[in-house]
C-alpha cells in the first residue's frame, strides 16, 4: 500500500504532466495561429462562368470571383483605379477563358531622364533602361550605355530615380571595302577591334595608330594589301518595261506596277594597292533575291506645232560653232524633227531627250530643244566632235 508520501508525490507528478499539456497544446494553437496568418486567404472554388482573379498591386493582395471577361471590367467592379501609364499583366483588354489568373500591377512612377544636355521627365512602370527609353521614344543603340538609380537631388530632378544614358562614340569602320556606321565605347582604336572583335592578319593595315583616341566621325579602316577575294552584298536594280499611250502626250509618265530592288552576292577577285582597289573581276554571283519588274505607262501623243525656221537657224541661236559634227548628230538621232519621238523609249525632239520633259521645251519648239542639246553635249562631252565620236563608236550619246 501506498503511504501518505508516495500519494502526495503521486499528486505532484499528475499536476506537472497537466502543465507540460497545457504548455504543448499552448504552442500548437499558436504556431497554427500564425499558420493561419501567412497563408493566403482561401477562396471559394468558382461556379460554372466563374472565375478566381488574384490581383498583385504593390504587395497588395485583392482576390475575387467574378463572370467579367476582360481584367479592364474586373477592375471596374474591384473598383480599382489605374493610371493610363500603369501597366498591367496580362492586358487589360485581352479575354479571359481560364477559371483562374494571376494579375500582376504595375504603378507608375516619375523617372527623370538625362541624355547629354537633354533633361525629360516620364510617367513609367517599367523597370529596366530600355523599357523605360522606349516608352520615352529614345532610341538606345546596343553600344550605348544607361544605368537607372536613385536622385541624389530630388528636388532639382523632380523624381525619385534619374536614369543617366551614356551614348557611344559614333565612328566610320571601313572593313575591306565594306564601309558602315559604327558605336563604341572604346577609348583607342586598340580597344575598339578588340571590342568588335577584329583581328588583323599580317597582310593588314590600319589606317590609324592603335594608340589612336577615338573621335566622333573619326574614320577607321582596315585593308588587305594584294589580290584577294571579297564577297559583297548587291542591290539588283528592278527592270523597267514601258507600255506606249498614244492617247497621252509626249511627257506623260506613270508608273502602273511598282517595281522591287533584287539582292545578290557577288564574289570578286580584287587587287588592292596602298588602300585603294586597283581592279575587280566579278567570279561569281549568286541572286539572293529576284528584282520585280516595274511597268511604266509613257504617252506618245505628239501634238500639232507649227515649225518655225531651219535646222541651221536653230543651230545659230544656239551658239553652236561646230555645225559639221552638230548636223551629223543631229541627222542621226532626230534629222532635226521638233515632233519627233522614238516609238520604242519615248526619247523625243531634236536631241531625243529622255525623258522629254528634262529639255523644258514644248514639243516643236526646234530652237529651244537645239539650245537644250548644245548644253547637253557640252556639258558631258565638251565638244560637238567628242559627241559625234562616242556615237560613231556606240550608236548613242
Amino acid at each position: 500500500m501506498l503511504n501518505a508520501h508516495d500519494h502526495f508525490c503521486m499528486r505532484i507528478e499528475s499536476q506537472k504532466f497537466s502543465i507540460f499539456n497545457l504548455l504543448v497544446a499552448a504552442v500548437i494553437v499558436i504556431v497554427s495561429a500564425v499558420i493561419i496568418a501567412v497563408m493566403p486567404r482561401a477562396q471559394a472554388a468558382p461556379a460554372s462562368g466563374e472565375r478566381l482573379i488574384t490581383i498583385h498591386d504593390n504587395g497588395e493582395e485583392t482576390g475575387l470571383i467574378t463572370r467579367a471577361t476582360t481584367l479592364r471590367d474586373v477592375f471596374k467592379q474591384a473598383n480599382i483605379v489605374l493610371d493610363k501609364n500603369d501597366v498591367v499583366e496580362p492586358g487589360l483588354d485581352e479575354q479571359l477563358v481560364g477559371n483562374n489568373y494571376q494579375v500582376n500591377v504595375y504603378r507608375a512612377r516619375p523617372v527623370v531622364i538625362v541624355d547629354g544636355m537633354t533633361k525629360q521627365l516620364v510617367m513609367t512602370a517599367y523597370q529596366t533602361p530600355k523599357q523605360i527609353a522606349k516608352q520615352a521614344g529614345i532610341h538606345l543603340h546596343d553600344e550605348d550605355t544607361a544605368i537607372l538609380q536613385l536622385t541624389d537631388n530630388l528636388l532639382a530632378d523632380g523624381a525619385s530615380e534619374r536614369m543617366t544614358i551614356d551614348r557611344a562614340t559614333k565612328v566610320r569602320l571601313v572593313l575591306y571595302g565594306e564601309a558602315e556606321t559604327a558605336y563604341t565605347q572604346a577609348s583607342t582604336v586598340a580597344d575598339f577591334l578588340t571590342e568588335k572583335s577584329i583581328s588583323l592578319e599580317a597582310k593588314d593595315k590600319l589606317s590609324a595608330s592603335k594608340q589612336s583616341a577615338i573621335k566622333a566621325g573619326m574614320k577607321i579602316e582596315v585593308w588587305r594589301e594584294g589580290k584577294q577575294v571579297v564577297t559583297r552584298e548587291e542591290t539588283i536594280k528592278p527592270p523597267v518595261r514601258q507600255i506606249q499611250d498614244a492617247d497621252r502626250e509626249v511627257g506623260y509618265r506613270k508608273v502602273k506596277t511598282a517595281g522591287t530592288s533584287g539582292k545578290k552576292l557577288v564574289t570578286y577577285q580584287v587587287y588592292v594597292k596602298n588602300g585603294e582597289e586597283v581592279r575587280k573581276k566579278a567570279i561569281k554571283t549568286v541572286v539572293l533575291k529576284k528584282a520585280v519588274e516595274q511597268v511604266v505607262v509613257v504617252g506618245t501623243k505628239t501634238k500639232s506645232v507649227a515649225v518655225s525656221g531651219s535646222c541651221s537657224d536653230w543651230m545659230a541661236a544656239a551658239g553652236i560653232k561646230d555645225t559639221a559634227n552638230a548636223t551629223y548628230l543631229i541627222n542621226a538621232e532626230s534629222g532635226c524633227n521638233p515632233n519627233a519621238v522614238n516609238a520604242s523609249s519615248g526619247a523625243c525632239g531634236v536631241g531625243q531627250a529622255l525623258p522629254c520633259s528634262k529639255t523644258g521645251c514644248a514639243m516643236g519648239d526646234g530652237a529651244c530643244q537645239t539650245k537644250w542639246m548644245n548644253s547637253y553635249v557640252l556639258g558631258r562631252y565638251g565638244s560637238w566632235a567628242a559627241a559625234a565620236d562616242h556615237h560613231r563608236t556606240y550608236g548613242w550619246y
